[in-house]
């Protein structure tokens, strides 16, 4: 999660890809999307990003910076914002409306997420506050004005949208203290689990935590920072992205949750790596019937970041297949797809600004060649 640039290392390539060329359709410009819509606009947000869909799919969460008033200057953190999608007569979605700011003002807010079976909850990671100024930033890229910081008042959050007013009151923590960054939070499908990463140990460490009892059990605490997790639509495996190298090229990693026989979580097994290359590869998101992973990839270069898609092994093709899915320029990052899988949600900068906005397009999927089968 976050929006990042990163720094230019080389690890050797330790997974060979089946690459899958674009579907071939006259009217489509990219190869895992059709016509891509904006639905933010710099005349309201100077950046936005990091959107994902409600269960329903007719609402998203995101986090933005507000263009200020004539003469005023810019909040310095991203707000959280819900909005309500607008759709044509076709059921296409084509805009936003009721845009609404459901985090203190001043704080610093990222990782929205809706709350699975409870259609009015939303949980977000945020510092309630301002936050303390940091002499160090978390990842960053020499010359870019964007650093993904971790400040040590950021937690997980839970707002009813009912009740939602935009003040820290209205509020509740579910994991972090305020005394070392805890975000990236993710419920599992049935809403029993929250997942999220921690830096309390001082690396990024993933952790879950049993919202019937309270309990909270480590994950993935190997070396290196390992978060932005999400539960696959089974919710027996999580997807996450780490730094497992400490070289900030991050990679995508796959792994099989274990179970008690009450059915709750004890840890991870069969981990493996999905990317392994010179290229920052991280935001992975499971489209809703498991089958493929989305991500995002410095793999065309960090000033052109795209969205790839890995098509997970099947007994008919066990492969694992990648292929590209954006092709735009400036970055495109943060994937999401609808409930349905028909549609994906993204941040790109495809835009006269150059600046960070939300985009949305049909999916198309893959279709795999004779030869990778």
């Amino acid at each position: 999660m976050f929006l990042a640039a990163f720094s230019f290392l080389t690890i050797s390539a330790l997974m060979l890809f089946v690459r899958v060329p674009p579907p071939a359709a006259a009217n489509n410009l990219e190869p895992g999307i059709g016509p891509a819509i904006q639905l933010t606009s710099p005349d309201q947000f100077i950046k936005a990003g990091e959107n994902y869909f409600s269960p329903d799919g007719k609402q998203i969460v995101f986090q933005a910076i507000e263009k200020p008033a004539e003469g005023a200057e810019a909040e310095e953190f991203y707000s959280m914002f819900v909005a309500d999608l607008e759709f044509d007569a076709k059921e296409q979605p084509i805009a936003l409306k009721n845009i609404r700011r459901v985090s203190p003002k001043g704080s610093a807010n990222t990782c929205g997420w809706f709350h699975p079976k409870r259609q009015n909850t939303l949980i977000f990671a945020s510092t309630l506050t301002p936050p303390a100024v940091q002499e160090t930033p978390g990842y960053q890229r020499g010359t870019s004005r964007y650093r993904w910081s971790f400040p040590k008042e950021m937690r997980v959050v839970e707002v009813d949208l009912a009740k939602a007013d935009g003040t820290a009151a209205s509020l509740r923590t579910l994991a972090g203290t305020g005394e070392a960054y805890v975000a990236e939070g993710s419920f599992s499908p049935d809403g029993r689990y929250l997942l999220f990463c921690s830096l309390e140990s001082g690396d990024g460490d993933i952790f879950v935590r049993d919202l019937t009892d309270g309990r909270f059990t480590p994950l993935v605490k190997a070396k290196g920072y390992d978060g932005g997790p999400f539960f696959s639509p089974n919710g027996k495996q999580i997807v996450y992205r780490s730094d497992r190298n400490g070289d900030s090229l991050l990679q995508v990693y796959l792994a099989d949750l274990v179970f008690a026989p009450d059915e709750s979580i004890t840890g991870i097994t069969n981990e493996r790596q999905l990317t392994a290359n010179e290229h920052v590869n991280w935001c992975p998101f499971f489209r809703p019937d498991g089958a493929t992973i989305v991500y995002a990839s410095s793999e065309v270069g960090h000033s052109n970041y795209e969205v790839f898609e890995i098509i997970l092994p099947t007994p008919s093709n066990p492969n694992l297949t990648h292929r590209r899915v954006t092709e735009s320029a400036g970055a495109d990052v943060l994937p999401a797809f609808s409930p349905d899988g028909k549609w994906l949600l993204w941040t790109g900068q495809r835009n006269a600004t150059k600046s960070s906005q939300l985009y949305i397009a049909p999916y198309i999927a893959s279709s795999i060649p004779p030869s990778a089968k």
